[in-house]
């Protein structure tokens, strides 16, 4: 019968894992934990922690680097290899950024901790190598005791000895481990069965051991009800060791008392093995979930966005994913990282599209900005003309052009406008109060509305050729009105093009812009310059379009020049062929 425990599962110290998630804190919070480590009490056993902390320190100074535009130079190998240099030798180069200060700061405080453990390990390495050669002295010391078959009086208290101090050396180096405790039972046993010994002495001595791992057994039967089996798990291991540290028990009960052990062991080793079943079920479970939310935001990443009110929104769904992150629990030691890096990279491609959408944006409402406060400068330049018709052209072109002119910062946006509306409406009081008996605006506005009157007076006759040229009659009256006052032009405006709508559904008319009204054939000399007017109409309309996108280019002045007296020219002509319409209908009567 061997009484040595094989459990269930690999022992190791680095089964369970620390709890938290080094790869999601920022730079300060890894530097910190480092510190908290290194200022343990039990610093030494916590290795594979400072080496997770240094992983993530340096994958997280790789990522914020990248982010800011810099060269990615230094990576964890590159720290691996250069750990001594670093703590013997501090460079004393200038820091040259915020990230280079805390990279040091944080090289050096790692290196230091190397250094101190790689010091406790030698030591107790050393320590190891001293505890084999005296637990090698005590075997020999216990052989010779065995094979010399001295008198059982003298004997049986040198084997005392020998137990103490079996028990009182430390721990030897693992690889010699097995070999050395073997060897050592081997001659415990031979001592017992085969030494001619006091059999009360012996008796004694059984009973001690038996009683002993009886405690044992009760503390490995109490540990199986312990709710931390992990826990449980970890003082097994130390009741095992103990367990070897003591002799045999009487032939009829080491059966009974090794199955007891056995069976305890049996207990918690289940229980530990279910415990993990039940983790990598979860963290299977926590694989999936958290790999659904890299789905949703790697999809909200990849939405075309045309707004910041989507941005917003969008926002607020990356928000909440995140915090539904935070809720899951970790993946798999092996899958936990590669997860995170992919969260990671999809969130920061969506917070990396929104950025370069506010940057566009802001140059262009910045671009907005500096062509609005170029409109006020024109216009206020003209506010004080007294080129009435060619000012108010302008006038009316820029404010065209204003209104083309996209979104401007919100907090000078009411700003402009009251600047530009009162250089504009500077210069149309001071036209209207200028007005000539020709150019009569108030006189123009009342004839507008009793044009307007008639409009809506007019009673069809039903002939549509008729009714046709009743509206463009109507149309060419209007033509003939000059300009009425600025505060004014837009509401008499509409109600004339609601009244000729009303009026004449059926019928063509300017007010639908781009498109020239279906003609037929003309048959007579009337028709033919109802035909030219329309058509000369619909020049107008592209002149005056052609015109705002001139205002726009540089060094056009001479276009805008030209182009307005064509629109003259053009409105002067069409004055002219509606009095002669006039007249052939008049000679038709």
């Amino acid at each position: 019968m061997s009484e040595e425990i094989i459990p269930d599962v690999e022992m190791t110290s680095d089964v369970v894992e620390t709890g938290v998630n080094y790869a999601e804190m920022n730079l300060s919070e890894l530097v910190k934990s480092l510190e908290s480590l290194v200022s343990d009490e039990d610093r030494m056993k916590k290795f594979k922690e400072a080496e997770a902390i240094k992983t993530a320190f340096y994958k997280r100074l790789q990522k914020e680097k990248a982010d800011a535009g810099l060269e990615v130079t230094t990576t964890v190998e590159d720290v691996e290899a250069d750990e001594t240099e670093a703590v013997e030798a501090p460079s004393e180069v200038a820091v040259e950024s915020p990230f280079a200060q805390i990279e040091a700061g944080f090289k050096e405080l790692f290196n230091k901790y190397k250094k101190e453990r790689a010091e406790f390990n030698r030591k107790l390495e050393q320590e190891r190598e001293e505890n084999l050669k005296k637990k090698q002295e005590i075997i020999n010391d216990l052989k010779a005791l065995v094979e010399g078959q001295d008198d059982v009086s003298e004997v049986f208290p040198q084997f005392r000895e020998i137990q103490n101090r079996w028990r009182e050396t430390g721990a030897v180096p693992a690889q010699n481990y097995r070999n050395i405790n073997e060897t050592y039972q081997l001659y415990v046993e031979q001592f017992y069965d085969k030494v001619k010994i006091n059999r009360e002495l012996r008796d004694l001595d059984f009973r001690k051991n038996l009683e002993v791992k009886e405690k044992f057994c009760e503390e490995a039967e109490a540990l199986a009800e312990n709710p931390d089996v992990v826990e449980a798990f970890k003082e097994l291991q130390k009741l095992h060791e103990q367990w070897k540290e003591y002799g045999p028990v009487a032939k009829e009960f080491r059966e009974q008392i090794w199955d007891r052990f056995k069976a305890a062991t049996a207990v918690i080793n289940k229980k530990y093995q279910a415990y993990f079943e039940a983790q990598k079920e979860k963290q299977a479970e926590n694989l999936a979930r958290k790999t659904a939310l890299c789905e949703k935001v790697e999809e909200i990443a990849g939405r075309e966005v045309s707004d910041s009110n989507q941005w917003n929104a969008f926002s607020k769904e990356i928000e909440e994913i995140q915090k539904e992150w935070k809720t899951i629990g970790f993946a798999s030691r092996k899958e936990n990282q590669k997860i995170y890096d992919r969260f990671r990279a999809a969130c920061d491609k969506f917070y990396a599209r929104k950025r370069d959408f506010y940057a566009e944006y802001k140059d262009s409402i910045n671009a907005n900005l500096e062509k609005k406060i170029s409109i006020c400068e024109q216009a206020e330049a003209l506010k004080t003309s007294t080129e009435w018709k060619k000012t108010t052209d302008l006038l009316i072109e820029l404010q065209k052009q204003w209104k083309e002119i996209g979104a401007v910062p919100r907090k000078k946006s009411e700003q402009l406008w009251k600047r530009f509306r009162a250089a504009c409406d500077e210069f149309f009081a001071q036209r209207d109060a200028h007005a000539k008996p020709e150019n009569d605006f108030y006189g123009n506005l009342k004839a507008k509305q009793r044009l307007i009157e008639e409009i809506n007076a007019y009673e069809l006759t039903g002939d549509q050729d008729s009714d046709r040229e009743a509206m463009q009659a109507f149309m060419a009256r209007w033509q003939e009105i000059g300009f009425v006052p600025f505060k004014e032009k837009d509401n008499i405006a509409q109600a004339y093009k609601s009244a000729l709508q009303a009026k004449f559904p059926n019928q063509p008319s300017r007010s639908r812009r781009g498109s020239r009204p279906t003609a037929k054939a003309p048959r007579t000399e009337k028709d033919k310059l109802i035909q030219k007017y329309n058509a000369l109409e619909q020049d107008i309309v592209t002149y005056e379009n052609n015109l705002g996108f001139f205002a726009r280019s540089k060094n056009a002045e001479p276009l805008i020049q030209q182009m307005q007296e064509r629109i003259a020219k053009a409105k002067e002509e069409l004055v002219a062929l509606a009095a002669k319409i006039r007249e052939l209908g008049n000679s038709e009567e």
